[in-house]
């Protein structure tokens, strides 16, 4: 038994290590032939004066426009409401309301208010990344362990490796100008690599999946790779914002004191307060509490130099999960960032994504997003299914798993906008990766069903066979 036990473990090591060694000496490979660089930022944009009313209009508009397409998504089409509510983005930018009403586009979102548009987009994400921080902090399963932190494994390992290279193949005809190989082809790994652990979660509750064995290990896979992705995503960030190696080294120390401050320090004091609530904090005093803990510890990790979602998600995750007027703040804050402050962020993704860049050089860009989308599918569902085989996990379970693991949403868009924000990826990419972002989201759902048909069918002969002899 124990040899059978570390056979798989060896298997599993393997099909960890080898994908990275390849990636590794893909990356060596390409500096050496291609050279580095360092991206420069976005523009913000600027011009003319935006009136409140007009940023009102235009956020009345996307509330009701996400939750419109989130409706009918989750009770027409069988998606999780996430997929809608990132369709409307869609819907509400240059590829479809542009393109069909162009005037209204224009009145409803000018370019002037883009910016704005994204600053309420940010207040929204960091209390969504602090919500993030908490459910990582609740993704405990018993005897998931093993099996789950070897399906993320593997998952991140295969897949990093083959966005790596997809990087190297995409880099000489569509990087930016001035963007170095190195990030480049990392931050296409990086972004090949994630899976939406929030639309993950949602998805297998409202499935009744979330107590099955499938589930449990899909929702520790999903956390094992999400905190491997933020914590890649993290150095590359330092990567680019520190500049030289003395830089890089000061960000890094710089995050490792915040982390140890927010562990030694703010963790045991959060648990004090928010233990015995009643005493210390008057009414609705918890999200008085919660909500400037979470904007300032975006501010510090903005301030270092690494992105404002790793303090808020860090603020989630030391939060003690335990204490019972947490949870009830954590329910009425969920329901407004999900409502009202997370659509703006969807409405900026869908105002900076244009289909019609796909078109551009003759259409090989829609080429790229099939072969893009086969990466994406092939790392997660196959490095995760393999995963979890390995570890004896029945067939039908562990292509469940796969699927399951190939779930994208949310957390894909926020690295694909950070990659837009830092110049890593060009307009028409990141157009192009939000497609792959979709198509591979709205797949979980169906794949699930078919997978759940064919065992139903696998099943149902046996009996009738039985009657056919009795007969």
């Amino acid at each position: 038994m124990r040899t059978r036990g570390g056979t798989r473990l060896l298997a599993v090591c393997l099909l960890s290590v080898l994908p990275l060694l390849a990636a590794a000496l893909l990356l060596w490979h390409g500096s050496a032939g291609k050279g580095g660089g360092r991206s420069g930022g976005s523009t913000a944009h600027g011009g003319s004066r935006v009136e409140a009313w007009q940023l009102l209009l235009a956020l009345a508009v996307v509330v009701a426009v996400a939750r419109g397409l989130g409706t009918l998504a989750s009770r027409y089409l069988s998606q999780p409401r996430v997929v809608g509510e990132m369709v409307s983005g869609i819907v509400l930018g240059p590829s479809v309301l542009g393109l069909v009403a162009p005037r209204a586009y224009d009145a409803l979102f000018p370019a002037a208010l883009h910016s704005y548009l994204n600053l309420v987009a940010q207040i929204g994400l960091a209390l969504f990344m602090f919500l993030i921080g908490m459910e990582f902090g609740d993704a405990q399963h018993e005897d998931a362990g093993r099996t789950g932190v070897a399906v993320g494994v593997v998952g991140v390992c295969l897949s990093f490796a083959l966005g790596c290279g997809l990087g190297y193949a995409l880099y000489t005809g569509y990087a930016p100008e001035g963007v170095g190989f190195l990030p480049f082809t990392l931050f296409l790994g990086i972004s090949m690599s994630v899976t939406a652990f929030p639309v993950l979660a949602r998805l297998l509750m409202e499935r009744g999946m979330l107590q099955s064995r499938a589930g449990a290990y899909a929702i520790v896979g999903a956390a094992t790779a999400d905190l491997a992705c933020w914590l890649l995503l993290a150095g590359l960030v330092a990567l680019l914002r520190g500049g030289s190696p003395l830089g890089v080294l000061r960000t890094l120390a710089l995050t490792a004191a915040f982390f140890g401050v927010m562990v030694v320090l703010v963790r045991p004091a959060l648990r004090r307060v928010l233990e015995r609530s009643e005493r210390r904090l008057a009414d609705g005093g918890v999200l008085t509490l919660i909500v400037p803990g979470v904007l300032l510890s975006a501010v510090a990790t903005e301030l270092i130099g690494i992105h404002l979602i790793f303090g808020a998600f860090l603020f989630g995750a030391i939060c003690p999960k335990t204490a019972p007027a947490l949870e009830n703040a954590r329910g009425k804050l969920q329901e407004l960032v999900t409502a009202v402050l997370l659509p703006p962020f969807f409405a900026s993704v869908g105002v900076k994504t244009d289909l019609l860049r796909l078109g551009e050089g003759g259409g090989a860009l829609w080429v790229w997003a099939g072969v893009a989308l086969l990466v994406a599918v092939a790392g997660k569902l196959t490095g995760s299914a393999a995963a979890a085989a390995l570890m004896s996990v029945e067939r039908v379970d562990a292509l469940r798993i796969g699927v399951l693991m190939n779930c994208r949403g949310l957390t894909e868009l926020v690295i694909l906008t950070i990659g837009l924000d830092l110049g890593v990826l060009s307009p028409a990419l990141f157009t192009m990766l939000v497609m792959v972002t979709l198509c591979a989201t709205v797949m979980t759902a169906p794949l699930l069903d078919l997978l759940d048909r064919a065992e139903a069918r696998r099943a149902a002969p046996a009996p009738a066979k039985a009657a056919a002899v009795v007969r």
